[in-house]
């Protein structure tokens, strides 16, 4: 038996096909993927993610702390209640020991200094170990949630579906920007996701996820599972951690360089002497999309390889797009990769298109 959420009974009494996902009993589906799949893209779904793991900072140093801890500058975050900041955590050597999103609280607190960082489920207990490692030289309170559960209602009519399940959130819910929280009581409604499409990220105390759970499906939300979330999330075009980065892989050749803040110079972040030190040397690799019309499933660790380049590239996630009819693929490739490469399928080389790594957003395809 692996760990659970609060809602794991509901799962099962649900219909929810359980599987291990990280040391977590999470339902893979409650029926069809597809049918969830679809159900984000044109209407509202819900996924349990109460295994990710909620982290909150706060302290005289804790600014201070999260500039160097991380890669993107919280800075950006100051006088912005509820903003919300997505970043790499890296180790020394430049590689990324996890990806996350961090929530200025100033505005529930009414002071500077707290934040709210949401993390991976599989990656906690490195996490939590690196960030306590990093804390020692500053004066921070490093304070994991375990109790609080987390609920992502996605789609078109989330918000709606939302607000008309939560009626004493609703105005404060209405006024969020993209990538903004509105926190009340022990609840924590961020306007975020991983799909692609609108949507928010609830969390809330685990004794209260059944009933929000069991309201938000009689007022239409679907629920969802895994499955659906991986497909949602790849033709969105979003990094899994595990797949398109790791501790080895650099934010440099994970299209993730638009997350850190190289300004003010003076700003120094765990990992920025390595980083400085690649882009001097060259970047050799990038991450791309990959499309494929003809039949066959592009799968993670293939082989890609780019006409002329000796170097080969790999796919670190694939999959059938159910909104585009046909199989799609983030990949690591050779910088000097055009319009088209190969890869190798059951010993055969097929040529694909390369894309831009993002393939649809808010319901419409965009290659």
């Amino acid at each position: 038996m692996g760990n659970r959420t609060p809602l794991y009974a509901t799962h099962v009494a649900m219909g929810g096909k359980i599987v291990d996902f990280g040391g977590w009993d999470m339902p893979l589906n409650y029926g069809s993927q597809m049918e969830e799949h679809h159900q984000v893209r044109r209407a509202a779904g819900m996924f349990d993610v109460s295994h990710m793991t909620v982290v909150d900072v706060c302290g005289t140093h804790a600014k201070p702390y999260l500039q160097y801890l991380l890669a993107n500058d919280v800075a950006k975050l100051d006088g912005k209640p509820g903003k919300a900041l997505y970043s790499g955590m890296l180790n020394h050597e430049g590689g990324v020991v996890d990806d996350l999103i961090v929530y200025n609280r100033e505005g529930h607190f009414l002071r500077e200094g707290h934040y709210r960082l949401v993390v991976n489920c599989a990656t906690r207990e490195k996490d939590l170990a690196w960030m306590r490692e990093v804390g020692q030289d500053y004066d921070v309170e490093i304070d994991e949630r375990p109790h609080l559960a987390m609920i992502a209602v996605q789609g078109p009519e989330a918000i709606a579906r939302v607000t008309q399940v939560l009626p004493q959130y609703a105005e404060g819910i209405e006024q969020l920007s993209v990538f903004q929280a509105h926190e009340a009581d022990d609840w924590f409604i961020g306007r975020t996701g991983y799909t692609g499409e609108d949507g928010l990220e609830i969390v809330l105390p685990g004794e209260q996820a059944e009933a929000l759970w069991k309201a938000l499906a009689e007022a239409g939300v679907a629920p969802c599972g895994l499955g659906a979330r991986d497909t949602l999330r790849l033709e969105a075009g979003m990094n899994l951690y595990g797949h398109e980065m790791d501790e080895q892989t650099s934010p440099l050749v994970a299209n993730m360089g638009w997350t850190i803040a190289w300004i003010p110079e003076q700003r120094d972040f765990v990992g920025r002497q390595a980083l400085t030190d690649q882009k001097a040397a060259g970047v050799q690799d990038k991450l791309v999309g990959l499309s494929m019309t003809a039949r066959g499933v592009l799968r993670a660790g293939q082989r890609v390889r780019v006409a002329g380049i000796e170097r080969e590239g790999v796919i670190t996630s694939g999959s059938f797009s159910p909104t585009l009819g046909h199989s799609i693929a983030l990949a690591r490739v050779p910088i000097e990769v055009g319009e088209q490469c190969e890869v190798e399928l059951r010993g055969k080389w097929v040529t694909v298109s390369v894309t831009k790594p993002a393939f649809v957003r808010n319901g419409k395809a965009l290659i």
